[in-house]
């Protein structure tokens, strides 16, 4: 794995978002092979382990018949197997069908985050020596598709062994009716849209919406000890600070393990810990910072994952929240908050000129998203590989973005009129944009699944009453120099 991805993925998602008026036609998928495991008068089952986001009604009626209209023979079914919705979980289950052989189910939904391990262990189809799989699809994948997610669906050798489903960019989204009440109106909501605000002043107007209105809690968020902290939300503290995990993401982000700095107890990861402490416990608190506001943020934020952290913001009882797209949509319903959904880039502590390390700084937005791969060990390969060229068709991607919110996977999808008329979601494309443009990968190698469980472990450990940031982060670089000195 090289770091080549990630720095050029900002360069393409730019120059294709930004472009104006850049629409894509909406092209029928052409069928190119047949299918050889289809049995002849009958139906294939292809069985998808995903999550229940795809099940029931919003697959069978809405998803699917794309999918059979785009160029999937009416004789292959796609039947859901909807999985746990948390990620270490359903990484846990793979990790045990897979090694165990099992050839049941057929197409994998993986996070981009530990799709890479599976890679290296030869435990998932590779998709550039399948014959079912042609090489025209591979193309189109790595010419046009976000960068940064390809690199995460590729092994050490390059080959693809997964297809990216959607990026996922997070957002700050908060309640418009609330910060009205505190005395902001619409000409800062069509600014924050796109030049977010500083930690500092976030902590103040959030703080002010709470004094100025009846409502539970300022700010929600994960930081639950699970892979969701590493990956995301503590690397967005601590990249919008100026802080990395292993020194400059441009040079070491993807490796090479064993031979790069570990920077996790530089003063500015310490000064996010610390941050965010000040949220949850008062500027009166240990080791917090004076100039945030205190007590915006509930302790219950540290057992949290994303919907347990999102039905308090959607039902109003949150000032603002930190989520994926998918939150979006369910929160800009017309039946919940509606047009009074704002939604704004993550704020930042440093600007990228004032940050050590290049790629952190400014709103930094996880790299999030999800791949579809093939069990090898799957009797119905080639049916699978059919279901997952359907699902590279417009019209399934578009599909996606309406229903459930994902983003499509081809940046310049985002630019279309027909993006832009999407219900909800069309209406805060530029937020995405600026998210997608200050996107950072978590650092992906064949260690990653063991260091991220240590930070964040560390983290959710110093965010607690007691927590000492100084002392986790140093805990935490001795762990993490046993996990890559060992690798």
């Amino acid at each position: 794995m090289t770091n080549e991805g990630s720095g050029t993925s900002r360069r393409r998602f730019v120059k294709a978002v930004g472009a104006s008026g850049a629409a894509a036609g909406l092209t029928g998928y052409v069928d190119d092979g047949a299918v050889g495991d289809v049995q002849q008068g009958g139906t294939t089952t292809v069985q998808w382990a995903t999550d229940p986001d795809f099940q029931g009604s919003t697959w069978n009626q809405e998803l699917q018949p794309v999918l059979h209209n785009n160029g999937l023979s009416k004789d292959i079914e796609v039947e859901v197997l909807a999985g746990p919705s948390v990620t270490d979980n359903r990484r846990a289950q793979y990790q045990q069908w897979l090694s165990a052989g099992r050839s049941n189910p057929d197409i994998l939904y993986m996070d981009s985050g530990w799709t890479i391990p599976f890679v290296v262990r030869n435990q998932l189809m590779n998709l550039s020596k399948s014959g079912s799989f042609p090489q025209e699809r591979i193309q189109r994948i790595e010419n046009q598709y976000f960068d940064a997610s390809v690199s995460t669906a590729k092994g050490p050798n390059g080959d693809l062994y997964a297809v990216p489903l959607f990026p996922d960019f997070p957002t700050m989204q908060y309640n418009q009716n609330y910060l009205k009440n505190a005395g902001f109106g619409q000409s800062d909501f069509d600014k924050w849209a796109t030049d977010s605000m500083t930690w500092q002043k976030f902590s103040q107007v959030t703080k002010q919406a709470m004094n100025n209105n009846d409502v539970e809690y300022g700010y929600t968020f994960q930081a639950k000890a699970y892979e969701g902290l590493s990956c995301c939300d503590f690397n967005e503290f601590m990249s919008s600070w100026g802080g990395a995990y292993f020194g400059n993401p441009e040079q070491y982000l993807f490796g090479p393990v064993g031979d790069r700095p570990i920077t996790v107890d530089e003063p500015q990861v310490v000064n996010a810990i610390k941050m965010v402490r000040t949220f949850i416990h008062g500027s009166d608190a240990n080791n917090t910072l004076d100039k945030y506001q205190g007590g915006i943020a509930p302790q219950a934020v540290m057992q949290w994952v994303e919907e347990p952290s999102r039905k308090p913001f959607t039902n109003g009882n949150a000032v603002m929240h930190r989520n994926w797209p998918y939150a979006i949509n369910i929160s800009g319903a017309e039946d919940a908050l509606g047009q009074d959904l704002g939604v704004m880039p993550i704020p930042y502590a440093k600007t990228p000129d004032e940050a050590q390390y290049p790629m952190t700084g400014g709103p930094v937005a996880a790299l999030g998203g999800w791949h579809n791969a093939i069990n090898p060990n799957s009797n119905k390969t080639e049916a699978a590989a059919e279901v997952l060229k359907a699902m590279m068709s417009e019209e399934f991607k578009y599909k996606l973005f309406e229903v459930l919110g994902f983003l499509p996977p081809e940046p310049k999808l985002l630019t279309t009129d027909r993006a832009k008329q999407v219900p909800i979601m069309g209406r805060y494309l530029e937020p995405l944009r600026v998210a997608g443009e200050n996107a950072i990968p978590r650092p992906v190698t064949p260690v990653w699944p063991s260091e991220s469980s240590k930070i964040a472990q560390q983290v959710n450990g110093a965010f607690a009453q007691g927590g000492n940031p100084s002392r986790a982060m140093s805990q935490l670089k001795a762990q993490l120099e046993v996990i890559e000195s060992s690798a």
